[in-house]
C-alpha cells in the first residue's frame, strides 16, 4: 500500500467505449485498496458519444473528479489540463480503460517512491501481440527514429502509462504538443531538464486489444516529431 504520499491518476477521455464507466467504478475501488485517498480525474475531450450518461455510482464518487470541454483537442492537451488540476504529490496516467496490469502500475510507483522525477513504462515483446500490424510497424519505426535522432533515455516513449513527481509536473506542463507525441516531448524535455528518469517493463491486461490508427494522425504526428529533432539541434 502507499499512503504516506498522495496520487492522482489522470486518464483522457474521447468517445470512450460503452460500459466505460461501470468498468472505471470497479477500478477505482481497487485503485483505493492498492493507495488509499487516490484522486481519479476523468478529462473529457470533447467527446461524442458515450459520455453524457455517466453512471450515477461514478459521479457520485468522491476520489473521481471531472474535467469536461466541448472541442475535441487531444490527448496531449486533455492530459495537460489533468495534471493541472492534480493534488497528488504523485502523478500517474493512462487511458480511460485502465489496459494496463495492477502490477504495472505498482512498479511505476515504487519506482517514484525510490526517488526518480519521471517513471516511463516500456513495452516488452508480448506488448506487440495486442496492436495490429500496422500499429507495430509505426511503433517499431518511431523507436527507430528515436535512437538514431535523439538522445534521451530510452527509444520507448510512447507506452501509455507514466508517473512523475512535482519536478516531472513542471516539466509535463511545459510540453506544447496536443496529440500522440507529447509523450516524447515529455520525454525529451524531462532529459534536458537533468531529471532523474527511470523506466519499467509494463504489460497489457491479458484482454487489452488496441485500435488502428489513423494514417492522416500518423502525418501530423511526423511534423511533431520534427519540431523535437530541430529544438535537440538547436540547443
Amino acid at each position: 500500500m502507499v499512503s504516506e504520499n498522495r496520487l492522482s491518476i489522470v486518464l483522457p477521455c474521447y468517445n470512450p467505449p460503452a460500459c466505460w464507466d461501470s468498468e472505471v467504478t470497479e477500478a477505482n475501488k481497487q485503485i483505493q485498496l492498492l493507495f488509499p485517498g487516490t484522486e481519479l480525474i476523468i478529462v473529457n475531450d470533447g467527446s461524442t458519444k458515450n459520455f453524457t450518461d455517466v453512471s450515477r455510482e461514478l459521479s457520485s464518487m468522491s476520489s473521481i473528479n471531472f474535467i469536461s470541454y466541448t472541442e475535441n483537442q487531444g490527448k496531449g492537451y486533455a492530459l495537460r489540463k489533468g495534471v493541472e488540476a492534480a493534488k497528488g504529490d504523485y502523478i500517474v496516467y493512462t487511458d480511460i480503460d485502465l489496459p494496463y496490469t495492477h502490477e504495472s502500475f505498482l512498479k511505476v510507483m515504487e519506482a517514484l517512491k525510490q526517488g526518480n522525477d519521471v517513471v516511463v513504462g516500456i513495452r516488452s515483446e508480448e506488448y506487440y501481440t495486442h496492436l495490429p500490424k500496422s500499429r507495430v510497424y509505426i511503433s517499431k519505426f518511431l523507436r527507430s527514429l528515436i535512437r538514431f535522432f535523439l538522445r534521451i533515455p530510452t527509444d520507448d516513449t510512447q507506452c501509455g502509462l507514466k508517473g512523475f513527481n512535482q519536478k516531472g509536473r513542471e516539466v509535463f506542463l511545459s510540453t506544447t504538443i496536443n496529440r500522440h507525441l507529447f509523450d516524447l516531448e515529455f520525454v525529451f524535455l524531462s532529459a534536458r531538464k537533468k531529471l532523474k528518469i527511470k523506466t519499467v517493463e509494463v504489460e497489457l491486461r491479458p484482454e487489452v486489444v488496441l485500435s488502428q490508427m489513423n494514417w492522416k494522425i500518423l502525418l501530423q504526428e511526423f511534423g511533431n516529431f520534427l519540431k523535437i529533432f530541430a529544438k535537440s539541434i538547436t540547443n
